[in-house]
């Protein structure tokens, strides 16, 4: 493992890993490479230089500026945003729980967000408007809930915290069936659309307030990083190094949870990133501290990439995005499953 560096701007230091900046580096230009190609991706096929002469206003074709400038843009911002607040989100719940299973779609987090969304559309026919703050609020109380079923004498952390999670998200998954199955068909039918997870129709007002959300609480969560470093060497240890263990817990996992709910109410139920994101940044960047930036691009990365492979398979099949992440997910974890002799 490289030895970190430190960077110094008067009296603000910044210490950073060479390798770790630049995979972030790779990944980021990886993400606006795959960005590009999915503006040009669609019934109107558009090259690089089209694509980038329509986002500066300076295409020959009114029409082709208008679907990248009002369709296909804020599908790949909603799609970056969502990516990343799955991925740093995963990051956190791992690290957390101190097990590679230990992601939002995992322990029940995404389901206890589904399930506000749910209750909304079957049960008050809400909008979207609605729909997306019932997640968010269902999803933070769902966390609550995991955390107090969770805590074992002054502990909340490792396998009971996965467990609980696993047992919650069940409980609301068969809940999710019972009123999918004993509502309105339509509104079943418009459920069963949120619960696959899409990209498609997101419009600037899916972007800005995912935006802002991100905005707000990545600053909190990349500040508390250096605490959840500490605690994956152990309760104990981080203890007795200053650390508030249980009070660092709580608040990462409800930062974890509000990226989870965001992301969520962005484009619906999003399988896979999260658990995939923070492992593959881990082993690129070879950092013994939790990846919460490289964990964040890397989901945005693969989330772009799932979105490209959607629309460009050759079949006529243009899946949702959720059914195609749950499908390369599955196969992911089976790998996990295979390789890991301790999961």
């Amino acid at each position: 493992m490289n030895p970190p560096h430190t960077l110094r701007l008067g009296a603000l230091s910044i210490r950073y890993q060479p390798r770790a900046a630049m995979v972030c580096g790779l990944l980021a230009g990886l993400g606006l490479l795959l960005g590009i190609l999915l503006l040009g991706t669609g019934t109107l096929a558009l090259g690089p230089a089209e694509v980038l002469a329509s986002l500066l206003g300076n295409g020959q074709d009114p029409t082709a500026q208008r679907i990248v400038l009002r369709i296909r843009l804020p599908r790949v911002l909603t799609a970056s945003l969502v990516g990343a607040a799955l991925g740093m989100a995963g990051a956190i719940f791992q690290s957390i729980s101190r097990n590679a299973l230990g992601s939002p779609d995992i322990i029940g987090f995404t389901t206890g967000a589904a399930s506000g969304a749910i209750v909304q559309i079957m049960l008050f026919d809400a909008g979207p408007l609605a729909t997306s703050l019932a997640a968010v609020a269902s999803g933070l109380c769902t966390a609550l809930l995991v955390f107090l079923l969770a805590m074992k004498g002054r502990s909340s952390g490792g396998y009971r915290l996965v467990l609980v999670g696993l047992g919650v998200g069940a409980s609301l998954s068969g809940l999710n069936n019972i009123l999918l199955v004993t509502g309105d068909l339509d509104q079943a039918m418009f459920a069963q659309l949120w619960l696959a997870g899409s990209l498609n129709t997101r419009t600037w007002s899916h972007v800005v307030p995912a935006a802002l959300c991100l905005l707000l609480v990545i600053p909190i969560a990349l500040y508390h990083g250096r605490r959840l470093d500490l605690l994956e060497m152990g309760d104990a240890a981080a203890s007795q190094l200053g650390v508030a263990v249980e009070r660092t817990r709580l608040l990462m996992m409800l930062v974890a949870v509000g990226l989870t709910a965001v992301a969520t109410a962005a484009a619906g139920p999003i399988a896979f990133i999260a658990l995939a994101g923070p492992q593959l940044a881990r082993r690129l960047t070879g950092a013994a501290n939790v990846p919460l930036l490289a964990g964040a691009l890397m989901g945005a990365v693969l989330l772009l990439a799932a979105d490209l492979l959607s629309q460009r398979l050759p079949v006529a099949a243009n899946l949702p995005i959720g059914l195609m992440t749950g499908l390369l997910g599955g196969f992911y974890l089976l790998w996990l499953l295979t390789r890991s002799r301790r999961v």
